[in-house]
């Protein structure tokens, strides 16, 4: 996120958390269209997805302290946070939009508040936390701990479709995609807190050995477009799968 000098570790890491997405939604569709039996719901693709979310909203926390110290040699007060909430509001939007599509395309489990929906709001929220630095990593772990708790006690709940974002849902709910503020809203905060340690001053505070182009320019080239192959990797997926296949898939 933000300009100036891009940081390669942090484009690399990006790729390969979509690599890793885009396995798991290629494995995922297999089960979904019942082309290859496969667990997506528990045991190893579960745990799977969870650490691929987890990556991805790491780094955003990580890339959010990195734009921040950037802007704020340039910008401040009010023009700093509008930066934010507009680059926030932006990413909120293209979430609808997915929102939009998937209702049309999968109305029995489309996406309500999916992962977007979840960056945008934490990229409007960063204005509040950037001051707290480090101290955004307990905070994560707390937000962690709410979501926990509310998950045990869901099946007690009825609740409004409108509390969803918070991480509240009846035990009849599903979406191919859910990433509530609580818990995951948490993870933002713990890669803040960490981009608060290891680039203070959008400056790396580590050495780190350069790795041999080909590793790192293929990656890097997914982590610089990582929200434009989020957007069409799984129509891409579903039609390669339906080629291959012949199965029919709209």
């Amino acid at each position: 996120m933000g300009g100036g000098l891009r940081l390669w570790e942090i484009d690399v890491a990006r790729g390969v958390a979509i690599l890793m997405m885009i396995v798991f939604h290629t494995i995922f569709d297999l089960s979904f269209f019942a082309i290859f039996p496969v667990d997506v719901a528990s045991g190893f693709w579960r745990y799977f997805a969870y650490a691929t979310a987890s990556l991805f909203l790491l780094i955003v926390g990580i890339s959010l302290v990195i734009s921040h110290d950037r802007a704020a040699t340039k910008l401040s007060g009010l023009l700093l946070v509008k930066k934010f909430f507009l680059r926030g509001a932006g990413i909120f939007t293209l979430g609808l939009l997915v929102t939009l599509a998937t209702w049309f395309y999968l109305p029995q489990g489309y996406v309500i508040f999916g992962i977007l929906h979840l960056i945008g709001v934490s990229v409007m929220l960063s204005p509040f936390f950037f001051r707290f630095r480090a101290w955004n990593i307990p905070a994560g772990i707390l937000c962690i701990l709410i979501g926990w708790f509310v998950m045990s006690r869901i099946s007690l709940l009825s609740p409004s479709m409108l509390l969803l974002p918070l991480g509240i849902y009846g035990p009849t709910f599903w979406s191919v995609d859910y990433t509530p503020i609580f818990p995951w809203l948490g993870v933002v905060l713990i890669g803040m807190g960490v981009g608060a340690f290891l680039y203070a001053g959008a400056t790396r505070q580590f050495t780190l050995e350069p790795l041999t182009d080909l590793f790192v320019r293929p990656l890097s080239f997914l982590g610089r477009h990582s929200l434009v192959i989020y957007l069409v990797h799984q129509p891409v997926i579903i039609l390669l799968l339906a080629l291959v296949t012949g199965t029919k898939v709209l």
